[in-house]
């Protein structure tokens, strides 16, 4: 603790007991026992599990219309227990049997329920706030509106958030005038203070903005934000930038800067943003705005607070396996509070501090640094939340300081996710106002230092324990988009140059050219191709490479591939730059494809270590059983172009590490990427004649698949193809010594049901990643969404237009979201099945994008039904057919109803529904209020069954043994009547 803040205590400890007597007297409404919600939120502080089930039922219950179906959700979330929350005992149990009952329990559950969350929204539009706003300001609390709305996921949504924010600047300028005077709140040591304050979400403005590319998002969004800022100079009003998630703190700043820093607002006075100080470089940011503030020359309004976003955004960052930029310790975060409240106070004349807090030690240190700084009291202000702290509100009131209050306003549909962030704030084991009001812990703990405790340092791992996926990167750190910009550049420079591998000697089918799809006339590479005629020569010597690589200890291999990894990831973005230009990834799907690939090698290497050791079987005496595994020999590898990186390495590297020879033939759409893959095999240490590279056209796979000394063939593709090569592989030739396996994986036909109580923000979001991520290529990816009835045409109109707001492009672009098909042939397929669902179905959007590359726009098509191609058949394309489902048990009929069994997926917020999709919906990989494509190896093992493959799953902990054979070596070891000691 610095010299200056141990000074600071005996003011501190002074100034709270003060703060503490003029709070005394009061409860804050979260725990005042005539509450209904107190028994909730007590079983809540106590259980952690009811918690959950408490803040998921709130969370859902505004999107319920129906009032039996609120009644089965609480019973669904609460069982018994829901009698004593809700006041059910009150009759309305007994009665709940019945329709009528069940409506007048469903209306009483959620009028309890709006009861708490109008304690915290000031009133669903601005003219029905108006009056408490009024009210506030009389009683000497200025306030700052929040909108609350759903989340914007398309630039009509943003456009009327833009326009509601228009409208409420001008509705509170014509208002607040008629209001008494109050010098406090509006004068401060830089002048005059507007009356009206608006908070804005500069997510809400935009459905494009994306910390990938901050230049991009500044476009996309200036010409919202310009309007508003005009308006609000011409009415003299201050707008305040929120803090949202983290990963867009750098892109909020960078927008706030870059906006007010234009001429047209370089002297706009009433400017500010709110700062998190739960971030590790909050006081860098200060820095930063400190110095552009004095040369902008203006001041600004710095609001700080502790945070809003810490559980989510930690999940978050500790899901994608990046470092978390958050202090994880409550107390770090208190003494970061604290540092940043003597920066800002100390620079009182570039910023007009805004400390927002419930916290009375923190109000109490604030209160310390002022004194010692010698500020008059107009020279900060605290804000607070409407609805909570009222004891702490009167208390600063009374002590004569500015108090404004952060004043949400909206329907209570959207508001119930700000209602849940506040019930956590409050409900949370480090909650100063549940430590003080329900613990009642004594005031000179609540008023000491935060102290930090020591954390030990985290245990070193073996080499060869555990494992971990490969973070994707995360584009929006400058150093990272610059690398990715270099590795662009560097491709571009070596674009069209030919691809030599030391496997190619002799190939006699010419050369493939490999193009960009988002170019045509531009050729990426020249590959060597083999034809037909060469397979018999080329699987020989397999077949000879195998008897040596065979006798390879397992340790030696799974080290090749582990050494394979690390070559992998010096070379990252080299490699996602040239599936961009070769396949038309955008820089994210192009690095995840990447990832992907290290994920496999890693995964793969440790797998073998352990099913290498010989496994004991039953515990008989005077028996030893062990099973062990071995390779069965020569396999051929025959990949998709569609993830031209990471479905290879997997299938290579599962059949290498096991013991397997391997003859690889990547797609013809992507033989660039297929031989660099094997250039790191061979770099690695695999020997030349284990693993060799087949470019070619689809002949030359047909031949590997008939060859007789190929033993297992590992496919992905389509369906048609994958049932052939099970045909022939049933086929067995005289000289055959194998009967071959097959492992294939064939595609989707997948659905994602959007049920009736399901988060349509999350859905609508979900549902069109999954169907236009990488142009709808993928076998994992949406091709049906089946909406219940009740939600559907509110779920048709936010998808189409956040399809019209996509941004489609050159995937060069970091800004592009969707990139070209992969080639004419396929260009040509997905318009055909565009014109087929004109007539099969409802069009409600085609995008036309431009450009000389094989684009084709998304396409969604409603009111399609079973009986339709457009629900049966694969496209591979950026085409997705609606259907209408009545209920919950057809929407699982309907997605059950092809021949194909892939990936599927359930957006609902009932826990019946969820657990009956865990029952009854057949696929491979389900998964439940998420994207149903990115499967993360030994996260998500991934592979379907019925038509769409032969259940194996591709990075799961059983894939290793479809590439071997599998013995018992059975010993009777009883001698003489004597067993040896086991």
């Amino acid at each position: 603790m610095p010299s200056d803040a141990v000074s600071l205590e005996p003011r501190i400890l002074r100034i709270g007991e003060q703060l503490a007597r003029l709070s005394a007297g009061l409860s804050p409404s979260m725990f005042d026992s005539r509450w209904w919600s107190q028994t909730a939120i007590n079983l809540a502080m106590k259980d952690e599990g009811f918690k959950t089930q408490l803040f998921r039922f709130i969370d859902v219950l505004p999107s319920v219309a129906d009032d039996e179906q609120v009644v089965a959700l609480a019973d669904e979330y609460f069982g018994e227990s829901g009698t004593q929350i809700f006041g059910l005992q009150w009759g309305l149990k007994a009665l709940s049997a019945t329709g009528l009952g069940a409506r007048l329990s469903g209306k009483a559950i959620r009028k309890q329920v709006e009861q708490m969350a109008r304690s915290f929204i000031a009133g669903s539009s601005i003219s029905e706030a108006v009056p408490v706003l009024a009210g506030l300001w009389k009683e000497g609390r200025a306030w700052s509106v929040d909108l609350l709305g759903e989340a914007t996921v398309s630039e009509q949504e943003a456009e009327h958030y833009a326009a509601r924010c228009r409208h409420a600047l001008t509705a509170l300028a014509e208002a607040a005038p008629g209001w008494p005077g109050a010098p406090l709140l509006e004068q401060d040591h830089l002048g005059a203070l507007p009356r009206v304050q608006l908070s804005l979400k500069i997510s809400a403005l935009s459905s494009l903005l994306d910390p990938v590319d901050p230049d991009a998002s500044y476009r996309a969004i200036a010409p919202r934000l310009r309007p508003l800022v005009a308006l609000a100079q011409d009415l003299s009003a201050s707008l305040i930038f929120d803090m949202e998630q983290a990963d867009t703190k750098d892109l909020i700043l960078s927008i706030f800067m870059s906006l007010f820093s234009e001429e047209a607002y370089r002297t706009y006075r009433h400017a500010g943003l709110a700062l998190q100080a739960y971030h590790r470089d909050t006081e860098r940011d200060i820095d930063t705005l400190l110095a552009w503030t004095r040369s902008r020359g203006v001041p600004i309004t710095v609001r700080l607070v502790k945070g809003a976003y810490w559980d989510s955004d930690t999940v978050l960052y500790r899901q994608r396996g990046w470092p978390v930029p958050l202090f994880e310790q409550k107390e770090e975060t208190d003494a970061n509070y604290e540092r940043l409240t003597r920066t800002l106070l100390r620079h009182h004349l570039l910023i007009r501090p805004a400390f927002g807090t419930h916290n009375l030690r923190t109000l109490a240190q604030v209160e310390a640094v002022a004194e010692t700084v010698g500020l008059g009291a107009e020279a900060w202000e605290y804000q607070m939340i409407f609805g909570m702290a009222e004891p702490f509100q009167q208390a600063v009131t009374k002590l004569g300081r500015r108090l404004r209050l952060y004043t949400p306003v909206g329907e209570l549909l959207p508001g119930m996710a700000y209602l849940v962030r506040r019930l956590l704030e409050n409900t949370s084991n480090e909650s100063f106002l549940r430590k003080e009001y329900v613990e009642s812990e004594p005031l000179p703990r609540l008023l000491a230092p935060p102290l930090i405790e020591a954390k030990a340092a985290p245990a070193v791992r073996r080499e060869d324990t555990g494992f971990d996926n490969e973070p994707h990167s995360d584009f929006s750190r400058p150093e990272t988009h610059a690398a990715m910009r270099a590795a662009l550049d560097l491709a571009g420079s070596r674009l069209g140059r030919r691809i030599a591998l030391p496997t190619e000697s002799g190939f006699t089918g010419g050369e493939l050219t490999s193009r960009n799809p988002a170019h045509p006339s531009q050729v990426v590479a020249r590959v060597a191709a083999a034809a037909a005629a060469d397979i018999p020569r080329v699987v020989a010597a397999a077949s000879g490479g195998w008897l040596r690589w065979r006798s390879t200890p397992p340790e030696q291999r799974a080290s090749m591939l582990r050494r394979a990894a690390s070559l992998m990831r010096a070379r990252r973005l080299g490699l996602a730059a040239w599936e961009v230009f070769e396949e038309g990834k955008p820089w994210r799907e192009a690095d995840a494809d990447v990832a992907e690939a290290i994920d496999f090698l890693e995964f793969y290497a440790r797998e073998m270590i352990r099913l290498a050791e010989p496994r004991r079987l039953g515990a008989a005496p005077g028996e030893l059983n062990h099973r062990l595994y071995g390779p069965r020999g020569v396999t051929a590898v025959i990949a998709p172009w569609n993830f031209p990186l990471a479905i290879p390495t997997g299938m290579v590297s599962a059949a290498l590490v096991t013991g397997n020879a391997v003859v690889f033939k990547p797609s013809e759409r992507s033989p660039l990427i297929g031989c660099l893959l094997v250039e790191i095999l061979l770099e690695a240490g695999i020997p030349s004649d284990a693993v060799i590279c087949l470019p070619g056209n689809p002949d030359v796979g047909r031949a590997l698949v008939t060859d007789d000394g190929i033993a297992t063939i590992a496919f992905t593709g389509s369906k048609n193809v994958g049932l052939w090569i099970l045909n022939q592989a049933g086929q067995v030739a005289p000289q055959q010594r194998m009967v071959k396996r097959v492992i294939a994986e064939m595609g989707g036909k997948n659905a994602i049901i959007v049920d009736a109580t399901a988060d349509l923000d999350e859905a609508v979001t979900g549902v069109l990643a999954s169907f236009t991520g990488y142009a709808g290529q993928k076998c994992s990816a949406c091709s049906r969404a089946i909406v219940h009835a009740s939600i559907y045409d509110v779920f048709l109109k936010r998808l189409t237009e956040a399809v019209e707001s996509l941004p489609i492009g050159d995937p060069k672009d970091p800004w592009t979201r969707m990139g070209p098909v992969i080639d004419e042939r396929a260009q040509a397929n997905v318009r055909s099945y565009i014109e087929l669902g004109k007539q099969e179905g409802r069009l409600l959007i085609e995008r036309q994008p431009k450009g000389e590359g094989y684009f084709v726009g998304p396409a969604v098509f409603a009111d399609i039904e079973t009986r339709h191609r457009l629900a049966q058949e694969e496209i591979f394309g950026p085409v997705l057919a609606v259907m209408k489902a009545p209920t919950f048990r057809e929407a699982i009929e309907l997605a059950n109803a092809t021949a194909y069994a892939l990936t599927g997926g359930v957006y609902s917020r009932s826990p019946v529904n969820l657990e009956e999709a865990r029952r009854s919906v057949d696929v491979g990989n389900l998964y439940l209020n998420r994207p149903i494509t990115g499967a993360l190896v030994n996260r998500q093992p991934f592979g379907g069954h019925r038509l769409s493959g032969v259940g194996a799953k591709a990075g799961g902990e059983d894939y290793l043994a479809q590439f071997m054979i599998s013995r018992i070596v059975s010993e009777h070891t009883l001698r003489r009547g004597f067993a040896p000691a086991e």
